[in-house]
């Protein structure tokens, strides 16, 4: 791997690493379009799975007494029917349609989060069993596919309106759980190259520095400020993903 590649996968493990940690959500989302534009696919979803884990057990100390348990279990539940199907799907994927895939879910989510939070709609979805389960396969099999569970449960949690710090509390320990799987079931079924080990432990410290910067500006950012720094990295994430994608199709 150059020199100017892994400065952008570290540069981009910091910032997402930053994004997650103040606001809960984020890193898997910002750092997939960026590492599929400096590495295969293959490679770019395996990393970002390894540092979304390091970074949640990075976040998880500070949340853990907001966690809601039962919520937890079924969103496990359903993910457990969900990894699956995305692992499979991934085995079988044209690297262009993942990339774009994962564009358009970035486009979505942003839009989803700017739309819920300043609109003030009241909530859309009542949550139930069932909808608490169909979330959590949906997040499990797009963790398979394209190493993002994030976008699905925030967007299905925001319009049940649940408050935010259980939110971001269930949703870190949802991304321990679902990523430790992931990442056990990549070892045992796919393998994962050494060189991957090697790239992301030296990604690591960038990251956990990312992480813990993030939550000392959590402390002091105001809320609306933070949603709005969000939403627009995404929002370029997402769309620049997307063009990224169209260029290398019609070329």
């Amino acid at each position: 791997m150059s020199l100017p590649v892994w400065a952008g996968l570290a540069t981009t493990c910091f910032v997402a690493a930053l994004l997650q940690a103040t606001n809960g959500f984020g890193f898997a989302v910002l750092a997939v379009p960026f590492f599929l534009l400096l590495v295969p696919a293959d490679q770019a979803i395996q990393l970002v799975v390894i540092l979304s884990l390091a970074i949640s057990l990075v976040m998880i100390p500070r949340l853990r007494d907001a966690i809601e348990p039962s919520l937890l279990l079924r969103l496990a539940i359903g993910s457990a029917v969900g990894l699956p199907i995305g692992l499979v799907a991934f085995g079988y994927s044209n690297p262009l349609i993942v990339h774009l895939a994962a564009g358009a879910v970035i486009v979505l989510f942003a839009a989803m989060l700017g739309w819920s939070r300043y609109r003030q709609r009241p909530r859309q979805v009542a949550m139930r069993r069932g909808f608490d389960l169909g979330a959590g396969t949906v997040a499990g099999a797009a963790t398979g596919l394209v190493g993002m569970p994030g976008p699905p449960l925030m967007i299905y949690l925001m319009l049940a309106a649940a408050p935010m710090r259980a939110v971001r509390a269930t949703l870190v320990a949802f991304f321990v759980l679902v990523y430790a799987v992931t990442l056990l079931s990549d070892v045992v079924f796919l393998g994962v190259p050494v060189a991957d080990w090697a790239i992301s432990a030296s990604l690591l410290p960038l990251t956990w520095v990312g992480g813990l910067v993030g939550l000392r500006i959590a402390d002091r950012l105001n809320e609306t400020v933070a949603a709005m720094l969000s939403i627009l990295v995404l929002a370029v994430a997402g769309l620049y993903t997307l063009a990224a994608a169209a260029t290398r199709a019609l070329y």
